[in-house]
């Protein structure tokens, strides 16, 4: 632990930091924008952090602008078709996040009359809202003293600390130590520091250590050894599924699908196809799921998806329409109107050029 006069030197050290180096993002508010008077709007800072879960900030900031122009209001959100939602938010990823999204606007307009719970505990018990997102919502938008601890904190706090206990058993530890330097006077930017701090200087490979406020704070550097920290588990390889894809076009489109609300991609559009097994299966086994009878011709190739926790190998078969209808039959030059998520995009690419 660190004394009361070191923590309160790191503290003005970060924030000072903060000020002169910290990102200017879309959503967020400066420390000269708090001085001007200038107030947090909740609605734009929750799109910001459920958009910037699992996804870089220079990602999310084009579909960030989409939303905010389709949608400027949470009110327009929660009356607004999910599968709008669902099509403007294809090819971010982690669709589950596009769901919660609409039915926690539904919520806050429906329960809080169209404004964000102004506390952390409130605000956990919104769909899609988790402690990261609570906690720096809560404090950049409300100024409550949080702990706003993610991966990139954990980074941090591993390295000045030298938490020697191995990933994910040394969270509890981390986020104490984190919550023991967490400024009350300034919880907004303070936590904005922090991620920036992790997000730009205390990198996982190459940490920029001359450039960091907290340098001579950090166990790890004075061992010169940053890159140890956070102690992980040797990896495993990822695993690996097979899967196929049947694509059929007629007049100008295309055959498609929605997916169920459960599990993966949950609520997409796309090609019909098989089961994703761990073992690549003889044609047979992925013919007999096809939708409909045909003249199925394999086409060269597949496609490559890399999914959180396993690699995905789709193959693509194309076929003559019959009398069956699917669920959605989309026009080619269309794409935008469908809630197609990346992979069913790459499977049609591979499909059209043959």
């Amino acid at each position: 632990m660190k004394s009361s006069q070191q923590i309160k030197t790191m503290r003005e050290a970060l924030l000072g930091w903060y000020a002169q180096e910290g990102r200017t993002l879309p959503w967020r508010i400066r420390p000269e924008d708090r001085a001007a008077g200038v107030v947090a709007d909740q609605y734009k800072i929750w799109l910001s952090e459920i958009m910037c879960q699992q996804t870089t900030t220079t990602a999310a900031s084009a579909y960030w602008h989409k939303f905010l122009q389709t949608w400027p209001t949470v009110q327009d959100l929660a009356t607004a078709p999910r599968d709008e939602i669902l099509t403007a938010w294809a090819g971010l990823g982690y669709y589950a996040r596009a769901r919660n999204l609409h039915k926690c606007a539904e919520i806050v307009c429906d329960d809080y009359g169209g404004v964000f719970p102004d506390n952390e505990a409130e605000l956990l018990k919104l769909p899609g809202i988790g402690a990261y997102s609570a906690a720096a919502i809560a404090s950049i938008c409300y100024n409550e003293a949080t702990n706003v601890v993610d991966g990139n904190v954990e980074r941090v706090i591993s390295r000045i600390f030298r938490v020697e206990a191995v990933m994910p058993k040394a969270k509890p530890e981390i986020r104490a130590l984190a919550a023991s330097l967490a400024d009350p006077k300034h919880p907004g930017d303070y936590a904005q520091a922090l991620m920036d701090l992790g997000a730009h200087i205390c990198k996982p490979k190459n940490p920029k250590c001359t450039q960091c406020p907290w340098q001579s704070e950090c166990a790890a550097h004075k061992f010169g050894t940053m890159t140890d920290y956070p102690r992980r588990k040797a990896k495993t390889a990822r695993p690996v599924r097979y899967g196929a894809v049947f694509f059929i076009e007629e007049a100008g489109h295309i055959w498609l699908r929605q997916r169920p609300d459960n599990g993966l991609l949950g609520g997409m559009a796309e090609l019909p196809g098989t089961d994703w097994t761990g073992e690549k299966p003889n044609v047979d086994i992925w013919l007999a799921q096809a939708p409909i009878k045909s003249n199925w011709q394999q086409v060269e190739g597949e496609v490559k998806h890399v999914f959180t926790h396993f690699t995905l190998y789709l193959s693509v078969f194309k076929g003559q329409v019959g009398a069956e209808k699917f669920e959605i039959r989309a026009a080619m030059n269309r794409f935008d109107k469908y809630a197609l998520p990346s992979l069913m995009r790459k499977a049609i690419a591979l499909a059209r050029q043959q």
